[in-house]
């Protein structure tokens, strides 16, 4: 398999499950700003949505979208429990956070980092960013991860999405329970290595 990723973009979640799971699977590097592949091809070959992540299986086949993506990988390696069982609550408390995570905290970010937004509009978002921020940190006044099971896909995408924080003026030292999850996880062997591999940890 190939991962198709950009440093420090979303994509980092599923390059994190990916080293979780084992599974044996190929990096490549694409710039965001020229959409092209770290040999010169042209990434709108591999998705015409023009961004990361995509995951190409061995068959040419590609699947895009990072919560389809690791869980896709979680159901590869059951034994590794990163993703509860398909038709269980427990699975639907995680897409739940999948789905808060992507739309309310992922993209909530976006205008932060958009050149097209003026400071108002930026101070519209932080305030809105800093509720669902607010509301993520109570979650984890009282648990290590997010669901009971322990780490899963959910706590991949959380952490990556965090991270975003420093670029944009926002100190996690604002949310103790966030700082202290963001560090947990970031402590993790897979999490170091994709942080390395993606060379933003020396």
């Amino acid at each position: 398999m190939k991962l198709y990723y950009a440093p420090a973009a979303c994509s980092l979640s599923p390059h994190i499950v990916l080293l979780e799971s084992g599974l044996p699977f190929e990096a490549v590097r694409v710039s965001t700003k020229s959409h092209k592949t770290a040999d010169g091809g042209d990434f709108y070959a591999i998705n015409d949505k023009g961004y990361v992540p995509v995951l190409e299986f061995d068959n040419g086949e590609r699947l895009t979208e990072g919560p389809a993506i690791v869980q896709w990988i979680a159901d590869q390696v059951p034994d590794k429990h990163l993703a509860p069982a398909n038709g269980t609550l427990a699975r639907a408390r995680l897409q739940e956070w999948l789905n808060f995570i992507g739309t309310e905290l992922h993209k909530g970010f976006g205008p932060l980092f958009h050149p097209g937004f003026d400071a108002a509009a930026k101070a519209v978002a932080t305030d809105t960013l800093k509720k669902r921020l607010s509301w993520t940190d109570a979650r984890l006044a009282d648990r290590e991860f997010l669901l009971d099971g322990g780490f899963s896909v959910a706590d991949a995408y959380l952490f990556t999405v965090l991270g975003w924080g420093g670029y944009v003026g926002l100190n996690l030292a604002d949310w103790p329970n966030l700082a202290a999850y963001h560090a947990r996880i970031g402590a993790r062997p897979s999490v170091q290595a994709a942080l390395k591999a993606e060379g933003l940890l020396k």
